[in-house]
């Protein structure tokens, strides 16, 4: 921007001006005048412009200049101050750096004038100076400075709403810095929790406050906050009043320096409609029981499940996917969808629950049901039956010779009536494996088989198995 140091006045003229410019030639001048502006105007007395210096590529609408009064090329309010820089170039006076407009087709032209006089007064020049790229880079601050103000002010919105919801919860909540567990925000209720003057907690140390027996616990819980998104609450005691808490603890980085979220709650303060029996009988299932979302990730599960993970609890399975643990990968979890899909459940499917990084997995049984709407739940009850299956009497030894035998069919039989051996096979040795279950008692025998008396004693006779005499219940 163009100010008032950019005129002559008060300068420190040149030494040597008469060795310099007492034989500058017409050329060297004329190059002067065309380097000291953007646009060079000759002026007579009267302000006709006699000659004038611009580059047509950024000033195309000034061509036809040259004979016009300079007056004319401006635009109204403008013109005032060319009579004022032409009056006082006849008068000898010194200029200043005036601002003119000068119309044209894609708008107004701002340039800023100074007008000398040359020849002994019978002629001028008027310098000027372009100012458009000036403008845009006012315009380009001043939309960056209007950016900023309103992040400024949403930044404002955003931390009063924060310190209106800080300041008003009900629940005790405490900013720490974890370098020196020192404290940099408390909310009232965290005052009145550990019994403190309101706004006196910021800046003292947390394990003031904490009773000396907690301080190793409250310790874990800070560490573990560091290093792990996923730390269950702990019971601390606070110092004053001997209350128990249970504290969370969630850690988080701002301006390069870590520090903790924590909040306490009173251990004794549950609210009524919290408390539900079939919660706390769910948890104490011996078979375990997991609720999963949409997308089959763990939302919450009971201690057994915990317990058959090996994890350390159920904060450290929420947000797993079902399939890292449950079933073949890409087979069961599809099959029990498709089940559920069609019957509105799943009963008692056979599959594999999988530990850490294993491939084989153990045998379970798994039941499961899923909720209505677009936000389904699904709920799986699980239940192992690995003890179940090594506590069956052994079966038969020629079992595998049998199998070898259906084999060696192939070529001599059609598949058809291979499977047809296979299948009496396979249901003459369930049939054993009843019978020698349940010491042949034909009708538990029946029951666990899904079979009628009947059909029992029908394929008993068919196969001449057990005491057929008898009734053997």
């Amino acid at each position: 921007m163009l100010t008032r140091k950019h005129s002559i006045e008060g300068k420190h003229p040149f030494g040597k001006a008469a060795e310099l410019f007492d034989t500058l030639d017409a050329d060297a001048a004329m190059k002067l005048a065309m380097v000291a502006g953007d646009v060079t105007l000759v002026l007579d007395d009267t302000g006709t412009i006699l000659d004038a210096a611009f580059d047509p590529r950024e000033f195309p609408a000034f061509a036809d200049w040259v004979g016009t009064n300079w007056i004319e090329t401006v635009t109204d309010e403008s013109r005032p101050k060319i009579m004022e820089m032409l009056a006082a170039a006849r008068r000898g006076e010194v200029q200043h750096w005036r601002q003119v407009n000068h119309p044209s087709r894609e708008g107004d032209v701002p340039i800023r004038y100074a007008v000398l006089s040359v020849n002994g007064g019978e002629h001028r020049i008027a310098f000027g100076r372009d100012l458009r790229e000036a403008g845009r880079l006012q315009q380009r601050l001043l939309q960056v400075q209007q950016s900023l103000e309103r992040d400024y002010l949403r930044m404002r919105q955003l931390e009063a709403r924060y310190r209106m919801l800080f300041e008003r919860s009900t629940e005790p909540v405490l900013i720490i810095e974890a370098g020196t567990l020192r404290i940099r925000e408390a909310n009232p209720a965290a005052h009145m929790l550990v019994g403190a003057r309101n706004a006196s907690l910021p800046g003292k140390k947390l394990l003031t406050f904490i009773d000396k027996n907690s301080h190793e616990a409250m310790q874990a819980v800070i560490g573990a906050a560091l290093v792990s998104d996923t730390v269950s609450p702990v019971r601390v005691r606070i110092a004053r009043g001997a209350r128990e808490v249970m504290t969370s603890v969630a850690g988080f980085t701002q301006d390069r320096g870590q520090f903790l979220l924590m909040r306490l709650v009173q251990a004794n303060d549950r609210p009524a409609s919290d408390f539900s029996p079939v919660l706390e009988l769910v948890d104490l299932m011996p078979d375990a029981f997991v609720v999963a979302d949409a997308n089959l990730e763990i939302v919450t599960a009971n201690a057994a499940f915990v317990e058959l993970l090996q994890a350390a609890s159920v904060d450290q399975l929420r947000g797993r996917h079902l399939s890292e643990s449950i079933g073949r990968p890409g087979i069961d979890l599809d099959l029990i969808e498709g089940q559920i899909d069609q019957h509105g459940s799943a009963r008692n499917v056979a599959t594999v629950l999988r530990v850490g990084h294993e491939i084989e997995g153990e045998p379970v049984e798994l039941s499961a049901v899923r909720t209505g709407g677009e936000d389904a739940y699904y709920a799986f009850v699980i239940r192992p039956v690995g003890r179940r299956l090594r506590d069956l009497p052994p079966g038969q030894q020629d079992l595998p010779r049998s199998v070898e035998q259906l084999t060696e069919l192939v070529g001599r039989m059609s598949l058809k009536d291979i499977v047809r051996e296979s299948t009496d096979l396979i249901e003459r040795l369930c049939i054993e494996a009843a019978l020698s279950y349940t010491s042949d008692n034909r009708a538990s025998a029946a029951e666990i088989l899904g079979l009628s008396r009947q059909s029992l004693y029908s394929k008993l006779h068919r196969y001449g198995l057990g005491n057929l005499t008898g009734d053997g219940d």
